[in-house]
């Protein structure tokens, strides 16, 4: 199956990366069809010499099969795509597709388009993120609710921060390209729904699930891990609590996967062991166990990372029922083929690489790590094999982790030995409290007693998390240093495992390569001098870099606030290795004025009177923040530059009429919510 795999993926990746016409695409399958087809219709030895042209012909054919996925996924190629068909202040038409989401300003919920409505109806396809006012829109608006749109839509966009997340690929992957906010006067609610029953009954599920849950957990914190944990609902999680999660690398634990349907599977394996000394157990037990995970798996929302574990599990009970002889590889792949099929933007998703890795790791290291120790005691020998397993999970997801998060749970084993088992706990006795909830006297019990263990699990986390050096932040490698440690993982384990002394060699060689890229990294990270006006929305935020420091400028909230420090600024950071200081040795900023050996930018952010300047000042560029009022004839006057950059602080209405000034006096101008974060060499 690995065979098929790799052709698939490597058909979707040349695709979405080239753009090939689809003509090619059809040509190139239709000659590997039938050159298949003619090397088998040969005889045995001639079919035996050309088994060569054969396996290319394969390759061929699942390699333009991805290509064909990829195609037919892309928003490009869909003539009835909203992103195609839309027009500032045409109507559009759009289904709720899930119960309102409270936010701290506004409900949110996904919209499916339907039509657009211009000089004529359009039937479209896609989704929506709409936002509507805090109102009485929960009363109004649910799932199946049929709305007419009569604002115009925001296209998503990315905040084009350095290193910042790719949110309008994202999205995009998940065929959402438009946003709005909507006040009541915005919308109207068509009297026609559009549910399907079969969602209709999910979303009902999913609610009385939610209710008994908070009905049941009184603590807020405890509440929200128990919503996670058992469907995979987190808009209700502390963003700090979550944080503590990531940092100490239990996040999985209420990122609901296949940590769950393990579980789950576990459990239903136990259940099922009394029986199995009838043999018609042996043909019922694969239906029921795939019923309930595929049951828990849509109650759970069907999110990406629980339909890959569900698919996952799926290959191996059925490999289980129908062969003694299981190739776990085979499963995995055959999994991993099946996703990609319905869905080969599945390929970019981090949770994807990391869930195959993990997985992956586990069957190929997990043994020989539990055969470094022996322990004769029942708990000591469970305790290491959980280790072993946790420690070979780590092996290759940890190039993974690295390049993609930039940090590393130190604590990750000690954690896990005890989050993963009480989290196992945790989401036997919600199960518990769904079936007792009819009984308010037990599920009072239960649910208590979920609250407390879910209270010290939280605690836990906590506490590991304020341990200094508990996460090791800020470690970041690029996707060439990536590969070189995959090369250099390969190398030693085919070195430690099967005794190869040439993938020693291979290995030792990888790693030189690797520190010689990093060497390079750092001494060219040493010599930089920069200037980064960042795009954070109404707010003021301007790094001054030289060399590995830097100097903040701009809002002080944002050095208050870690989530938008997080989201925003520290990426950037990250990628360029610099760290905090008060003053730099080869940049000057007071006064507004920010100098280096060859550059001078003035900082405005309030209004100037050009009759104060006796002449010209000369700069090489201007950045505007905090909405001054002025105009730039004025600034013109006072300033001899060419280059004016409109921070993320000053409303977009304003900007577009600066911007029309700076046109009209032949000025270059720059604006940040519109283009991005401004990078300038000081």
């Amino acid at each position: 199956m690995l065979r098929l795999l790799l052709p698939l993926i490597a058909g979707i990746l040349v695709q979405y990366y080239l753009d090939i016409n689809f003509i090619i695409i059809l040509v190139v399958f239709a000659v590997a069809i039938i050159f298949f087809l003619a090397v088998n219709l040969l005889n045995a030895s001639l079919k035996f010499k050309l088994a060569w042209l054969t396996g290319i012909c394969i390759s061929l054919i699942f390699i333009t099969t991805g290509s064909t996925l990829s195609y037919v996924k892309n928003a490009d190629h869909k003539k009835n795509n909203i992103a195609k068909n839309y027009t500032n202040n045409a109507f559009v038409i759009a289904t709720i597709q899930e119960s309102l989401i409270e936010k701290t300003k506004s409900f949110k919920a996904l919209g499916k388009a339907e039509s657009v409505i211009s000089n004529q109806t359009n039937p479209v396809k896609g989704n929506i993120l709409l936002y509507f006012k805090k109102d009485s829109s929960k009363t109004l608006l649910h799932y199946g609710s049929r709305i007419i749109i009569h604002k115009s839509l925001q296209p998503i966009v990315n905040a084009g921060n350095p290193g910042s997340f790719n949110y309008k690929r994202f999205c995009a992957f998940q065929d959402i390209y438009y946003q709005v906010f909507l006040n009541r006067n915005d919308y109207q609610i068509l009297s026609s729904e559009n549910k399907f029953f079969f969602d209709d009954w999910l979303q009902t599920t999913r609610t009385k699930v939610l209710t008994v849950l908070r009905q049941y957990i009184s603590n807020p914190d405890a509440a929200s891990i128990a919503e996670a944990l058992l469907i995979g609902y987190r808009d209700d999680l502390d963003k700090d609590l979550v944080q503590a999660y990531s940092n100490t690398g239990v996040v999985h634990i209420i990122a609901i996967s296949g940590l769950h349907i393990a579980m789950i599977y576990g459990l239903l394996i136990f259940l099922f062991r009394p029986f199995n000394r009838f043999g018609f157990i042996k043909w019922i037990r694969p239906f029921v166990v795939l019923i309930i995970i595929w049951g828990f798996t849509f109650v759970a929302g069907a999110v990406p990372s629980i339909l890959r574990s569900a698919v996952m599990f799926s290959f191996i009970v059925i490999g289980e029922s129908f062969s003694k002889r299981i190739n776990i590889y085979n499963n995995l792949a055959a999994s991993a083929f099946t996703i990609l099929l319905f869905n080969p933007f599945s390929l970019w998703d981090v949770g994807f690489q990391l869930s195959y890795a993990a997985v992956l790791s586990i069957v190929i290291f997990s043994k020989h790590i539990n055969n470094w120790v022996y322990f004769k005691n029942k708990i000591l020998k469970y305790v290491w094999e959980l280790s072993s397993v946790t420690i070979s999970a780590q092996i290759l997801t940890l190039p993974l982790i690295l390049f993609y998060f930039h940090q590393f749970p130190g604590l990750f084993l000690f954690t896990n030995l005890i989050a993963v088992p009480l989290s196992g706990l945790i989401l036997f006795i919600e199960l518990l409290l769904l079936i007792v909830s009819p009984l308010a006297v037990t599920a009072n019990f239960v649910g208590h007693a979920t609250e407390i263990l879910i209270s010290w699990m939280n605690n836990f986390i906590l506490h590991i998390n304020s341990i200094p050096f508990s996460t090791w932040p800020s470690l970041q490698i690029n996707i060439i240093q990536t590969i070189l440690l995959y090369l250099l993982i390969i190398g030693l384990a085919n070195w430690l495992m099967h005794k190869q002394p040439k993938s020693m060699i291979f290995a030792l060689s990888y790693s030189l390569l690797f520190f010689m890229m990093r060497s390079s990294d750092f001494i060219k990270h040493n010599q930089q001098q920069k200037l980064i006006v960042y795009n954070v929305p109404q707010h003021q935020a301007i790094d001054l870099i030289a060399g590995r420091n830097y100097q903040f400028v701009g809002d002080s909230i944002l050095l208050q606030d870690e989530f938008l420090q997080n989201f925003h600024l520290k990426p950037s950071r990250i990628q360029h290795r610099i760290t905090a200081a008060d003053q730099l040795a080869t940049i000057n900023y007071s006064n507004n004025l920010i100098c280096s050996s060859n550059k001078k930018i003035v900082l405005i952010d309030d209004a100037i009177n050009p009759s104060d300047v006796d002449k010209k000042i000369k700069a090489d560029a201007i950045i505007i923040s905090q909405n001054p009022k002025l105009n730039i004839n004025q600034l013109a006057k006072a300033f001899d530059c060419n280059q004016y950059i409109f921070d993320a602080s000053n409303p977009l209405w304003k900007i577009k009429k600066w911007k029309k000034d700076c046109e009209n006096l032949h000025l270059r101008h720059y604006s940040i919510p519109e283009q991005g974060a401004f990078v300038m060499e000081l």
